[in-house]
């Protein structure tokens, strides 16, 4: 027991530093948004709702200005300033903003926040193990391989989150009668409205998949889906 005190401190720190960010980030969504009341896509959160045997839909507005939609852990979903900024200019539809709030909710749906945490805490755990033998056989460099292995490890199963949202909001753009022509438009123009975060970067590193390849998988779950069904 004695010696598996420090991995168990290791976790119990992780748990807590995700839990402090958690909060955090909690009390600045509610200083800085607003529930979102639009005309405009009143009509698209609606068809949404009954897709899902809701009766209403509650989405709120984050006062900031990067084009953003979020998830926060507490299941509340935001889309941002930014996002109704490009509404204004004709530079997004409502039916891609739907879009985006489909993903977010197959954030939740599929229980990503707890898996995120989850994740943070092993992670964090990885991290300091990996540092504290890399270190002793490679100085100076080990604390930077251990770091580099487990941000790549974050990423992968950031993309991996992004993939499963993706195909729970293709799924649910279908049956709210929206298809995923939206969805998929969207993506075409996302790395110009964000000034594509990442640009350069390799892909094994990335937080998020690259526009094409979230097309490639979407258009492969629809075949999948479209098959005819075998006897």
């Amino acid at each position: 027991m004695i010696k598996l005190l420090p991995l168990l401190l290791m976790l119990a720190y992780g748990f807590a530093l995700w839990r402090f960010s958690a909060w955090q980030l909690g009390r600045q969504l509610d200083a800085n948004s607003r529930p979102l009341i639009d005309p405009r896509l009143t009509p698209v959160f609606a068809r949404l709702a009954r897709a899902l045997d809701l009766p209403a839909l509650r989405v709120h507005i984050y006062e900031t200005e990067p084009i953003n939609g979020l998830a926060a852990p507490d299941g509340r979903i935001f889309l941002t300033r930014g996002f109704l900024r490009a509404l204004d200019t004709g530079q997004v539809t409502p039916d891609e903003l739907g879009a985006v709030v489909a993903h977010e909710l197959g954030h939740v749906a599929l229980g990503h926040a707890r898996r995120r945490m989850i994740d943070f805490t092993g992670q964090n755990a990885l991290r300091i193990v990996l540092a504290s033998v890399l270190g002793r056989f490679l100085p100076g460099i080990g604390v930077w391989i251990a770091n580099l292995a487990a941000t790549a490890l974050a990423a992968r199963l950031s993309r991996q989150d992004e993939y499963e949202a993706d195909a729970w909001a293709s799924a649910l753009l279908l049956k709210a009668g929206l298809g995923t022509a939206p969805q998929k438009a969207l993506f075409l123009r996302l790395e110009r409205l964000t000034g594509a975060p990442g640009a350069g970067m390799p892909a094994w590193i990335l937080s998020h998949p690259k526009s094409a390849d979230r097309i490639a998988a979407i258009e492969a779950h629809e075949a999948r889906w479209n098959a005819p069904k075998r006897d």
